[in-house]
């Protein structure tokens, strides 16, 4: 088979999920540091997506760490699939997240600009208009 760069049981694979679970936790200290994120389903279903993407990849750097240390090839088609289907799930968890985000971020400028115009027009009431 092919060398893939960053397959399971490599010193690629093994820095790339470090790097993953290293990033993951990075963005929940920022969430978690912010004032007040409890406060806000959005942020809580972020952490938890994220939390779980950390302890994912963490528990896959593991499993590559013991593969260069037995020296054991991890190109079993069993476990090359359950990577797939694993990374798959994480990856539409946080695609969903990400679109609850950008639509509560867009509902929010809508309500945001539409409110400074309202605002807008009844401090100039000549800019009013009658429909």
């Amino acid at each position: 088979m092919r060398e893939l760069v960053g397959r399971p049981g490599t010193w690629g694979g093994l820095w790339l999920r470090l790097g993953q679970a290293a990033l993951a936790a990075a963005s929940i200290a920022v969430m978690a540091s912010a004032n007040g994120f409890a406060g806000y389903t959005a942020f809580c279903y972020l952490i938890a997506s994220m939390g779980l993407q950390a302890l994912w990849s963490l528990g896959l750097a593991c499993l590559d760490g013991y593969a260069l240390k037995v020296k054991r090839d991890l190109n079993n088609a069993v476990l090359v699939s359950l990577f797939v289907v694993g990374d798959w799930v994480m990856i539409k968890d946080l695609l969903k997240l990400f679109a609850m985000q950008c639509a509560v971020l867009i509902s929010c400028f809508l309500q945001f600009f539409f409110l400074e115009n309202v605002l807008y027009c009844i401090v100039y009431h000549e800019l009013t208009f009658d429909i």
